[in-house]
C-alpha cells in the first residue's frame, strides 16, 4: 500500500460468519484495489466492506500489506504443519483442483472446495489424509466449525468438498455415508405484489438506474448475472437473453420482453456501453455490486416500501407472479436455473393466488 493507504481492521460475526471489517477513510484509488480482494463484499448494515476471516483471504490481505494482528487469524489453535505434510497436502490439493477442472467445476467452486480442504487438513495435521477418520470430522465440525459459528451453508460447503475428494480414495477410512449435513432452515422468500414492484422502478428518475433494475425483475436475474452481462448477451431479433456463466457454471435462456427491449434501446442511445450491458463509472468495466445495492435502496425508500425486502427479492418476485399467471413449475425452473426441482417449489408457499383459493374450515362451520 501507499503511505497514504491506511486501512484498519477489525474482527466482526456478519451472517453467523466471522469476517473481517476493512475501515477506512473514502479514496477511488484505494477503492479499486480493495475490490480486487478475494471474497470483497459490501455489507449495508456494517456500512464498511469486508471479507470472510479465511486463511485465503487473510493471506491476501497481508499481501496488500495489512498487518494482521495474531488474534485476527484463524490460524491460531492450529499448530504448524511439518514440511513433509505440507508437501503431500500441497500436491494433494492441487490434483483435486486438476480432477474439478476435468470435470468441469466452475472456478468459483474450485476455489471454495481446495481453501475448504487446505484448511481440513491443516486442522489435521498430525494424520496424513489416509489416516484421517470419521471421529477426525466430528472433531473439525465441533472444535472449528461451531466454535467459530460459522454458518450452515460454509458447514456444509466444508461437507461437500471432503466427500468430492475422498469419493475417488480408495484407501480410506472415512464412511461418506454417516457424514452428516446441518440442519438448515429455510425461510420462504419475501415476495412482493407486482403495484409495488412498479413503484419502486417508477421512484428512479435516472435512465440507467431504471433499466437495471427493470431488467432484474423482468428476467429474474441473479445480481451478479446482470452485472456481467454483455451487450452482445442480448439477441433482439430472437427476443432472448443469454446468461452465460452463471451459478453452477451453467448457461441459460430467458425471453426479452418487448418492454424491456424499448427500454434498452433508448438507454443505448444515451449511455452507449461498449462492452458491459451496464457500465461503471471507469470506461469498460462492469457496474459496481455496491452501486446497484445502493440504486436500489434508495428506491425503494422513495416508493415507500417498509417491509423487509431485498434486491434479490425481486428475483423472488419473478419467480412467484409466473407462478400466479399459470406458468408451470418446470418452466419456472428452467428460466430462474435451478438445478432441482425442490428449490423452485418452494414459490408455491408465497404465491397468493395458490394460498387465497383455499377455503378455511372455519368458513364451512354453521355458526
Amino acid at each position: 500500500m501507499g503511505k497514504g493507504d491506511k486501512i484498519n481492521i477489525e474482527k466482526a460475526i456478519h451472517k453467523n460468519l466471522e469476517v473481517i471489517k476493512l475501515l477506512f477513510s473514502y479514496d477511488t484509488r484505494l477503492m479499486v484495489r480493495v475490490r480486487q480482494l478475494p471474497g470483497i463484499r459490501w455489507s449495508q448494515t456494517m456500512h464498511c466492506w469486508y471479507v470472510p476471516n479465511i486463511p485465503l483471504c487473510v493471506k491476501a490481505l497481508s499481501d496488500f500489506g495489512i498487518q494482521i494482528p495474531d488474534e485476527l487469524s484463524l490460524e491460531k489453535e492450529i499448530k504448524p504443519t511439518g514440511n513433509k505434510r505440507k508437501e503431500e497436502s500441497k500436491s494433494l490439493l492441487l490434483r483435486f483442483a486438476s480432477y474439478m477442472k476435468e470435470q468441469r467445476y466452475s472456478e468459483r467452486t474450485i476455489e471454495a472446495y481446495t481453501e475448504c480442504l487446505q484448511i481440513f487438513f491443516n486442522y489435521c495435521n498430525s494424520k496424513s489424509y489416509l489416516e484421517i477418520n470419521n471421529k477426525d470430522i466430528d472433531d473439525f465440525n465441533k472444535n472449528y466449525i461451531l466454535k467459530r459459528r460459522l454458518s450452515a451453508t460454509y458447514q456444509s460447503q466444508f461437507v461437500n468438498a471432503i466427500k468430492l475428494f475422498y469419493k475417488k480414495i480408495p484407501q480410506t477410512q472415512i464412511f461418506l455415508d454417516r457424514i452428516e449435513r446441518p440442519r438448515r432452515g429455510r425461510p420462504l422468500p419475501k415476495v412482493i405484489s407486482k403495484e409495488d414492484v412498479a413503484r419502486i422502478i417508477n421512484s428512479t428518475n435516472n435512465l440507467k438506474h431504471r433499466t437495471m433494475l427493470s431488467f432484474l425483475y423482468s428476467c429474474g436475474l441473479r445480481r451478479s448475472e446482470l452485472l456481467e452481462m454483455r451487450i452482445t448477451d442480448i439477441d433482439s431479433k430472437r427476443n432472448i437473453v443469454n446468461i452465460r456463466h452463471a451459478k453452477g457454471d451453467k448457461d441459460r435462456q430467458v425471453p426479452l420482453s418487448p418492454k424491456i427491449l424499448e427500454l434498452l434501446r433508448e438507454y443505448f442511445k444515451q449511455y452507449r456501453p461498449i462492452t458491459w450491458l451496464f457500465e461503471g463509472d471507469e470506461p469498460n468495466t462492469p457496474y459496481a455490486a455496491e452501486s446497484l445495492q445502493k440504486v436500489f435502496v434508495m428506491a425503494k425508500k422513495k416508493a415507500g416500501i417498509i417491509v423487509p425486502f431485498k434486491l434479490h427479492g425481486l428475483r423472488h418476485c419473478y419467480a412467484t407472479h409466473l407462478m400466479e399467471a399459470g406458468i408451470g413449475l418446470r418452466y419456472i425452473q428452467e428460466l430462474l436455473g435451478h438445478r432441482h426441482i425442490k428449490t423452485t417449489e418452494i414459490y408455491l408457499h408465497v404465491s397468493s393466488e395458490s394460498i387465497s383459493k383455499i377455503q378455511s374450515p372455519f368458513d364451512t362451520l354453521e355458526l
